[in-house]
């Protein structure tokens, strides 16, 4: 492991903006996927409620962040992205852009640390982009799997890198997990680059602690933080195994097996006392544990097991219910105390993507206003009710992007940002 700190100079800054409604990391507030008092648009196109659009320099199924007047999103180039590039030309990329009219205000760059996997077999689905920023306000963190976790101030000055490691897992399908930061922690998962949970202080970059496992190797989610009778524990998901992890120090509280095989890719979900645990291949499954415990409390905490499930996208719990539109392009409701499908209801006018797999759907849905956003790749954005009776309110479609729409939307007071693999879209209810 290498991990060097960069100095800067002082500079003088440009006044940020923050406020509670900003939408800081993968799946937003608390990574819910549920923007709280929030009415962004529910019907958009090329023109009806566009604020603005601005270019990307490449592909990625990162999410943008919003915080304040800004917002952040990555990007590849150089490999894989379309291109005759080689890998040596492959770099990952930082954008900040101005929320109020869309133009970029800079764009910063790190060269891939090779050997990078190659872009063949399942990396073809997300590509070298797939890890969300996340921000506190003051600084924004982009991680690039191998090529390391990175600190920039608003202004794009880069305060400290930080190299994870250099492995891969046993599929070379590249990470994408995405960063989130607790409690003066920045949270990494690590587990293609390390098999490790890393911790990281945000002002410097240095180690606060790390928690290895050889089976986190194909643990691609985000972990989350639950609270139990005031204590927390730091989830993930990996195969066969739901951990809850001391955010203090990195170590191990307990653990509950799942029996979900292969690879494991959505995030852990919280709501109503229960934990939820998704994914899997070849067979796929949902398990519901009570939060609490300590060692192993598979037998007295694992609550329910379907078979019905979602295979990346990440599901949003609400009112007592999860609500999803997996890969295949299925919408479901789950009662989330029994494990009972409410509903499962296949999209229409669903469209394939350009994948290796065609899987229609990437991203997570995510909720505001009562109703939930499933991007798809190619046949829009679908709005749907977010109640146990299924309804799609509306089907946006953007006829003037026709590249592939992968990142999960981020939403912020009456706006929702969607990125494709060529541009940045902001839509604001008039």
């Amino acid at each position: 492991m290498i991990r060097h700190i960069i100095p800067i100079a002082i500079l003088l800054c440009v006044a940020i903006t923050t406020n509670s409604a900003d939408w800081r990391q993968f799946r937003g507030p608390n990574a819910s996927g549920i923007a709280k008092n929030a009415n962004p648009p529910s019907e958009w196109d090329g023109q009806r409620n566009l604020k603005w659009r601005a270019t990307l320099p490449g592909p990625g199924t990162s999410s943008p962040i919003i915080v304040g007047n800004r917002i952040f999103v990555t990007c590849y180039t150089g490999y894989g992205d379309g291109s005759n590039g080689r890998m040596e030309d492959l770099q990952r990329r930082l954008l900040a852009f101005d929320r109020k009219n869309g133009n970029e205000l800079w764009q910063k760059s790190v060269k891939a640390a090779l050997p990078e996997d190659n872009y063949n077999g399942y990396l073809t689905e997300h590509g070298y982009a797939s890890h969300t920023p996340t921000s506190d306000g003051e600084n924004v963190y982009a991680f690039f799997g191998k090529s390391g976790v990175h600190a920039y101030d608003m202004n794009g000055t880069r305060k400290w890198s930080y190299y994870v490691g250099r492995r891969s897992n046993n599929r070379r399908w590249g990470s994408a997990a995405s960063l989130m930061l607790h409690d003066g922690k920045l949270i990494v998962n690590a587990a293609d680059e390390a098999r490790a949970i890393i911790a990281l202080d945000p002002t410097t970059g240095s180690e606060i602690w790390k928690a290895p496992g050889d089976g986190l190797e194909l643990a691609f989610g985000t972990p989350i933080v639950v609270d139990h009778d005031g204590r927390e524990s730091l989830l993930i998901a990996l195969p066969q195994e739901l951990w809850g992890i001391n955010p203090e120090n990195g170590r191990l509280r307990w653990l509950a097996e799942t029996g979900i095989p292969g690879n494991v890719s959505p995030s852990v979900v919280q709501g109503g006392g229960l934990v939820y645990a998704f994914g899997g291949y070849p067979t796929r499954a949902t398990v519901a544990v009570k939060t609490g415990g300590s060692r192993d409390v598979s037998q007295s905490h694992k609550i329910w097991r379907i078979s019905k499930t979602t295979y990346v996208p990440t599901p949003i719990y609400h009112d007592g219910h999860l609500y999803f539109v997996n890969d295949q392009g299925f919408a479901y409701c789950i009662h989330g105390s029994t494990g009972d499908i409410v509903y499962e209801e296949r999209l229409p006018g669903l469209a394939g993507g350009r994948g290796r797999g065609g899987r229609p759907v990437y991203a997570s849905a995510v909720m505001a206003n009562g109703n939930y956003y499933a991007v798809t790749r190619q046949a829009g954005t679908y709005v749907i009710a977010a109640k146990p009776q299924f309804k799609v309110v509306a089907q946006n479609q953007i006829d003037s992007d026709r590249s592939q729409f992968n990142a999960t939307p981020a939403i912020a007071d009456n706006e929702i940002a969607l990125r494709s693999d060529s541009h940045l879209h902001l839509f604001a209810r008039q």
